[in-house]
């Protein structure tokens, strides 16, 4: 009997972790065996970035205290500001903070005296500053400090962003979107960082790697795609009429579905109830209203269901958050799962090399250039 095949690897395994789990059953998210529910509505995400890269949650002075730490490592060298300041103002965010990431590697080389974990930290507190230095330069010319007194991450880039303090509202916002962001297992951009990881080279390559795999629409771009597709219609009734359209012309429709949820994206309600009331708070609803409609129509026509991109796109929005920016914010909250894998891959460490079918030409001679 032949065996059954599958493309992009679906449903194989290829490795352990124990990191977190996705989709048993069809639906759930644990983070090191504690649910995406309770972490999102009882935790911050420095709580879990401690809880991804140390294989537990802090107690609280260990919180403080690490808290502390990344507030310590948020400056940028003088050197790498230097290079943000040649990249152009087309450059996609993401290209920045791939290029940001690599420069930093060079100029803080993972070694005997700044080991993995260390690594890991400085690029958690530090991708904000990057993106957003780069971003009000390019801009406006203004060379901003990186470095703020906000507690969290959610505050300070908020803060970089906007050149004030935000909102208690919007910071809690984006701070349960960064806990539901960091981590999902044996994702695109994980797993490729897993891959470079096992080939033993530096921490820096894995995350650039994690990068470039990220900022794909099928990957973390779906997020920036979902809020075009959004930003589309100006009601919901024209939302429903444009969806049909876009159906009956077999269009992809982006931020719905998913690889490994079968029933639902526990991650997605979170952030759907975040957006409503961020929408409320601003007293623009309509946004939340067209994508409430759209997400009725692809459940009853395509029995799909949205995925955590779709409705992070209005809340983002409801934040001020630029839509090129969607994807870095990605970048800045998965960066802790990404560390917690290269970490777990290291200490158990093979060389991943998979076979392939081959499906090219049966062996033939070769034939001269002349008789070509």
């Amino acid at each position: 009997m032949a065996e059954k095949k599958t493309g992009g690897l679906e449903g194989v395994i290829a490795g352990s972790t124990a990191i977190s789990t996705v989709g048993k059953q069809g639906v759930g998210l644990t983070y090191r065996g504690y649910s995406i529910e309770d972490l999102a509505a009882h935790s911050t995400f420095e709580d879990v970035a401690y809880l991804l890269i140390y294989g537990q949650l802090p107690k609280a002075d260990e919180l403080e205290e690490y808290k502390a730490r990344l507030r310590n490592l948020r400056g940028l060298p003088a050197t790498l500001k230097t290079v943000l300041e040649q990249i152009p103002a087309s450059a996609h965010p993401m290209d920045v903070l791939r290029t940001g990431c690599s420069m930093l590697g060079t100029l803080e080389p993972e070694n005997a005296g700044r080991t993995q974990i260390a690594v890991a930290n400085r690029l958690t507190a530090c991708f904000s500053g990057m993106l957003l230095y780069w971003h009000h330069f390019v801009t406006s010319g203004t060379r901003i400090h990186t470095e703020t007194d906000d507690d969290d991450t959610a505050g300070h880039f908020l803060n970089l962003l906007h050149g004030k303090k935000p909102s208690d509202l919007h910071r809690r916002a984006i701070d349960a979107s960064l806990i539901l962001y960091a981590e999902h297992e044996y994702n695109a951009s994980t797993f490729t960082a897993r891959t470079i990881t096992a080939t033993l080279p530096d921490f820096y390559s894995a995350v650039v790697g994690g990068i470039g795999a990220l900022r794909g629409p099928l990957h973390g771009g779906a997020n920036e795609a979902a809020m075009e597709l959004i930003e589309q219609f100006s009601t919901p009734d024209e939302a429903e009429k444009g969806l049909l359209q876009m159906m009956a012309a077999k269009k992809l429709i982006m931020g719905f579905g998913h690889r490994v949820y079968k029933i639902s994206d526990p991650r997605s309600n979170v952030i759907k109830a975040w957006s409503k009331q961020l929408g409320e708070a601003k007293g623009e609803i309509k946004l939340y209203e067209i994508s409430e409609r759209i997400e009725a129509v692809m459940r009853r026509e395509k029995k799909m269901f949205p995925n955590l991109d779709f409705y992070s796109a209005s809340a983002y929005h409801y934040c001020g958050i630029p839509t090129v920016m969607f994807t870095p914010l990605f970048v800045i909250s998965r960066i802790t799962g990404w560390a917690a894998h290269i970490i777990e891959q290291r200490a158990d460490n093979r060389l991943i090399r998979p076979n392939a079918d081959y499906n090219g030409p049966a062996p033939r001679p070769f034939v001269p250039v002349d008789k070509r």
